[in-house]
This record gives structure tokens, sequence and C-alpha cells, in this order.
């Protein structure tokens, strides 16, 4: 594999600012070749994710509707997330040499979940403030966010609170979920990595979303799996515009582009299913989750109009392509 051909292809392609309707076409090609599309091909689409992820944050959701559009045949139905209409950023001096790195580690197997997780999230050493002070402005185009601006920082969940809830609750069964796995209530340190010191909104966004991830998990019908960790950074990145997500889901789509096309379409079916089941949910930011503990997930998924992702393959498909290749 020419990583170093396809990363020149990358870094000329990323730079330049996408047209929406290019997204589309290449989205269409790329569905259109189903299991047999070029690096080229994926490697230019994986571009523009790359572009709206870390030049042109504003622009995620007109590009991720594009891409949905394209590859799925049809409008996400969905009623469009303004842009801040400003030019792109210029990418600060190191952030490729880092981005790729990842992709290319990655694409070689050679990073697990967390690995992938941790070194994606450490890229944010490598933009600056007006970085930064884009994508607070960019919150504020997403339903709901102006609602929780003016929010404290969310408390702390114990274990202890959510065991003591019915059993069939909600806060039950994320007990469930954190016990059964060995997670981490909140996955990150928030203060080892200093969301207090965020500007609002993003200190409260990036504070609830670390907690609640995995209670996004469980109420929006995604399972903790490999695939189903991308699908809902996509579910996550529709419903606020998550940076970090953008930024790993520009990670996955170049790792998809250098690896094998009998595997995109899977990717990519599982990134804008997801993408347009956030786009069709109510934004769950806004959620007080600590007053719906004791509610079943029925009621609370019939009290907030929360449908379950509707998964286009088995949540273990990757484990189980892993567990039938050792």
């Amino acid at each position: 594999m020419n990583f170093s051909g396809n990363r020149e292809l990358f870094e000329r392609e990323v730079t330049e600012a996408p047209d929406v309707a290019d997204v589309k076409w290449l989205a269409a090609e790329a569905k259109a070749s189903n299991s047999t599309s070029s690096h080229e091909l994926r490697t230019k689409l994986a571009a523009r994710l790359a572009h709206a992820a870390f030049l042109a944050p504003d622009r995620v959701g007109e590009i991720y509707d594009a891409l949905a559009e394209g590859w799925i045949g049809e409008p996400v139905g969905a009623a469009p997330i303004p842009t801040l209409d400003e030019p792109a950023m210029t990418a600060p001096d190191n952030l490729w040499n880092v981005f790729w790195s990842i992709t290319e580690d990655g694409a070689a197997g050679k990073l697990d979940a967390l690995a992938v997780t941790s070194r994606t999230a450490a890229l944010g050493k490598e933009l600056d403030d007006s970085f930064r002070d884009r994508v607070v402005k960019t919150s504020f185009t997403y339903e709901g966010v102006s609602e929780i601006a003016t929010l404290p920082l969310p408390r702390r969940h114990t274990l202890e609170e959510l065991g003591a809830c019915p059993e069939n609750s909600v806060g039950r069964l994320f007990y469930n979920v954190i016990v059964d796995n060995s997670f981490d209530l909140e996955v990150l340190d928030r203060d080892a990595i200093g969301l207090s010191q965020l500007p609002s909104p993003l200190d409260y966004l990036n504070t609830r979303m670390l907690q609640a991830h995995d209670l996004w998990h469980l109420v929006g019908g995604y399972e903790t799996t490999s695939l189903h960790e991308i699908a809902i950074s996509a579910f996550q990145m529709s419903q606020f515009g998550h940076s970090y997500s953008a930024q790993f889901l520009a990670v996955t789509a170049v790792i998809g582009a250098q690896g094998d096309a009998m595997a995109y379409p899977i990717l990519m079916d599982t990134i804008t299913s997801a993408w347009v089941h956030g786009r069709h949910t109510p934004p769950m930011i806004t959620i007080d989750w600590e007053s719906v503990w004791t509610g079943t997930l029925e009621e609370v998924r019939a009290q907030f109009g929360i449908k379950a992702y509707e998964r286009p393959y088995p949540a273990n498909l990757i484990e189980m392509a892993m567990a039938a290749a050792a």
C-alpha cells in the first residue's frame, strides 16, 4: 500500500474548501463502486471530512448532510444546520504529521480502541485558540445548545446512586453497562483534561458528553462495540457538532481509505445511518438525566421522542471478523 502517495493526495485535497455538490458526487461514486472503490476516491472523500473536522468545524453539518445524501441517495430530511460563512482556517504546522501517524498505525492494526481515542483526543493540542473559538460559535448553531450554555457543570454520578435505582430503570441499566464492562463513569478524568477551563458552552458539552457517553449508547440503541463506537460518534456529532467526534471520524475515514475496499461500504453505511438517526432525534444534550433515572428505557425514549438506532449490521461485526481471522 502506497501510504506516502495517499498522504500526498490527502494533503493536497484537505486544504481545499469542499463543495457540497462534490461531496455528494464522491459519496455517490463510492457507493456505486460498492466493494471496489479506489484508494484515491476514498482518500478524496476522507479529506473532505477532515477539512470540516479541523479547518472548518462550522461546516460539519452541511458536509455530512451531503455525504449522507450522496451515499444513501436521498436528503436527510432535517432542517439544515447553519454555517458561520467564514473562510477555512489554516492547519497548524504539525497537525497533519500527528494526524497521519495515527491513521498509519490504525491502518496497520497497531491501535486498540483506547489508543485511538487517546491519540485522537491529543490532536487537540495541535489546534490553537482560534479553532476553539470557532467551535464555540459553531456550537450555538445546533438546537438545544443555547439552552444549556448557562447551566453549571454537571455533578458527578456515583455507582451507589445508579445501583440503587429500580430494576429495568435507565439508572440501573446504566449502572449495569458500567459495571459489567468495567467502564469508568466519565470515560476520562474531567479535571485531568481541564474541561472546566474551557469556555462556555464547551465546558458543559464536553463534561456532559463524557459522563453521558455510555448512557447515550443505551438510550440511543447503540451497543458498546467497535462498530457502534463509530456509529455513536456520528450520532453525537449530528446532535451538537461534537468536535472530538468529527476528528475521530476523520481519522476513521482515512484508515478506511487505506484499507480493504470490501469493508468500506460497512463503514460508510454505519456513519451515514447514525448521522441521519441523530439528525432525526431531538437534542439529547438538554435532557436532565438525573431526573429520569427511575424511568424505564421505553418510558424515557417516549418522553423525549427518541427512537432506537436501526443498525444496518450486527453490532459486533468487527469483533466477529477479528475472531474469525485469529
